[in-house]
């Protein structure tokens, strides 16, 4: 699984004024990203707004990057919920061909105990002919995936690793302690990337990414080859636009910076709105102190 080393980009979903994709941004992403060095693609992430995207367009979505993937970077698709019997429906019903692991997110809402989690996980990876990562984010889903949980869940055989994103160290810690040898715990934090790295994890997958993909996956790698000094140096730089990120919701503040750089657009889809010209303005102030760019 090393090709789930590194960084991942959560790849944002461009969008026109009027609520459709915009495909020419989407390319346009797709080569930013590549040229700046990242390892692998995620793509129907949070990040990609995936909550506002129907079926139809997420499958048209991971078509058109399958296509446009110059890079040949590997590929994780996002395919989560809180209603288990529609998952594992829409696993059985997407073309994964080309997909090399779904990314499923902790049932949310319903806030299920910890036998539900397990019994929701493994009837997904059951279903799943790709290889699963679980997504832990407490602060989205109302319920933290314990490190027990996720250790009982790594025994299944389809289930590779964990986006983890609960920002508990010591949580970090146990998982790496406990977890079989092969299982990736995968910093869901861009800020924690270098902590979670230095106590065992393999890398990110990453918000931040789509906007300075180089600068952040030369940090990542830093740590990944034991270059800490460097990494932590690096990562100073992130900690002011990082809380930018997420001010008015994600991917608003993300966009705001692409837009910005000329990317895309900041659209968004309802209930999210567009980065507000007060964020862009701070965020663009922050970019030229800590020379982002």
């Amino acid at each position: 699984m090393k090709k789930f080393h590194g960084v991942g980009v959560a790849l944002v979903t461009p969008f026109h004024e009027d609520g459709s994709i915009d495909w020419t941004g989407l390319e346009r992403m797709l080569q930013h990203v590549t040229d700046g060095g990242v390892d692998y693609l995620v793509i129907q992430g949070t990040t990609g707004e995936s909550a506002t995207m129907t079926q139809a367009e997420k499958v048209e979505v991971l078509q058109f990057v399958k296509e446009k993937n110059a890079g040949k970077l590997p590929i994780v698709y996002g395919i989560g919920g809180n209603v288990t019997s529609k998952v594992v429906e829409e696993i059985t019903k997407t073309d994964l061909t080309g997909v090399d692991a779904i990314l499923s997110v902790c049932p949310y809402y319903n806030k299920p105990g910890k036998r539900g989690v397990i019994a929701h996980y493994t009837a997904v990876a059951d279903a799943s002919p790709v290889p699963v990562i679980m997504y832990n984010i407490p602060g989205r889903t109302g319920i933290n995936m314990t490190s027990a949980t996720v250790i009982e869940l790594a025994q299944h055989p389809n289930i590779i690793g964990v986006k983890e994103a609960s920002c508990i160290i010591e949580q970090c810690m146990e998982i790496f302690r406990d977890m079989p040898e092969d299982f990736l715990l995968i910093s869901g934090d861009d800020v924690q990337a270098v902590p979670i790295i230095s106590i065992g994890g393999v890398g990110v997958m990453s918000v931040i990414a789509n906007a300075f993909p180089g600068k952040f996956t030369g940090m990542v790698h830093a740590a990944l080859n034991g270059d800490f000094a460097t990494a932590r140096k690096t990562l100073g730089s992130f900690l002011d636009i990082d809380p930018l990120l997420y001010e008015e919701g994600n991917p608003v503040g993300v966009k705001g910076i692409l837009e910005s750089l000329g990317l895309i657009s900041s659209d968004v889809r309802l209930p999210l709105m567009k980065t507000s010209e007060e964020l862009k303005e701070r965020q663009r102030s922050v970019i030229q102190k800590d020379k982002l760019v």
